[in-house]
């Protein structure tokens, strides 16, 4: 598993105290952001929690995901040295903290966007409620919305429960490349936030769905990966798929969540994906106890 996962992972802050986040937090150094140019007008940026999505318009600048807290602000600097245009939209992809605590710190005219259920997570987060609801959505949508038009347009898909009840897909039209947070974060088993509305048996079909109902990309954007294909994102949907298979048979066979914790190799055909897991959500165990416990 890739370091940037594992850090990010530990960072998620959807349903946890700040104390807790702060005892969590790696320790306090430079804020460093790494670009990745993937077309003229396209840039991911790397560093502080999930990949950063920036999209340069006529308008302004779209964004795609805040970081921890602390880092809108190396954000807001990084695209002043990419772009004179001011920041106009912020999408947030779901409510972790490691994806929208960087809000805080963009100015109050960036319009903030989320899905429905994604708003009402945000709602109850410590770091909103401190700011006086600084960094909220705005703007919602259920299930599809279009910003923007013509080479400018950016389209919002939600095709139901994953990583959390509220996960975005922002698609680039015109470039042929999404962003799919952490519903996709990389070739590793999935973390599922139950708290959030996740659900570890319906995300294998929530991404069959997004990969069927989604034409014309060739690239995504991971949540805390490198930037892959619109194939990997469909091969990872049956990897979801295939783990519950195996973890129904696991319970059908009377093998308790820790048995089949400790029995669990990735299947050959799944060649560079990670078994590995951080302990947030109760690691490969809690994983296969919520999958077990939804499968009743």
């Amino acid at each position: 598993m890739k370091r940037t996962f594992v850090l990010g992972a530990l960072l998620v802050a959807g349903t946890l105290s700040v104390a807790a986040v702060g005892l969590q937090q790696p320790p306090q150094g430079p804020k460093v952001i790494e670009v990745e140019k993937l077309k003229d007008n396209l840039f991911m940026l790397k560093g502080g929690g999930g990949n950063t999505a920036v999209f340069l318009t006529a308008a302004g600048v779209v964004v795609v995901d805040a970081k921890n807290p602390g880092w809108g602000q190396p954000i807001l600097d990084k695209i002043k040295e990419l772009t004179p245009k001011p920041v106009t939209t912020l999408i947030n992809t779901h409510t972790h903290g490691d994806h929208v605590s960087g809000n805080v710190e963009f100015p109050a005219t960036v319009e903030v966007v989320t899905q429905d259920n994604t708003k009402a997570n945000m709602e109850k987060m410590e770091i909103f409620k401190t700011s006086n609801g600084r960094g909220l959505p705005k703007r919602s949508f259920k299930d599809k919305m279009t910003l923007g038009s013509g080479k400018d347009r950016v389209d919002l898909y939600y095709f139901g429960r994953g990583h959390t009840n509220g996960d975005a897909f922002v698609v680039f039209p015109e470039l042929r490349v999404a962003h799919a947070g952490d519903i996709f974060s990389g070739k590793n088993l999935p973390l599922i936030d139950g708290n959030n509305g996740g659900s570890a048996s319906d995300i294998g079909g929530t991404l069959e769905k997004a990969h069927q109902g989604i034409k014309n990309v060739e690239s995504v954007i991971t949540g805390h990966s490198t930037v892959m294909t619109w194939n990997d994102l469909g091969e990872y949907a049956q990897f979801n798929k295939d783990f519950v298979t195996w973890a129904a048979a696991e319970k059908k066979g009377g093998k308790t969540a820790e048995q089949a914790a400790a029995e669990f190799k990735v299947p050959a055909k799944y060649q560079g994906y990670s078994a590995n897991m951080p302990p947030l959500f109760g690691g490969l165990q809690g994983m296969i106890q919520r999958l077990y416990d939804e499968l009743k």
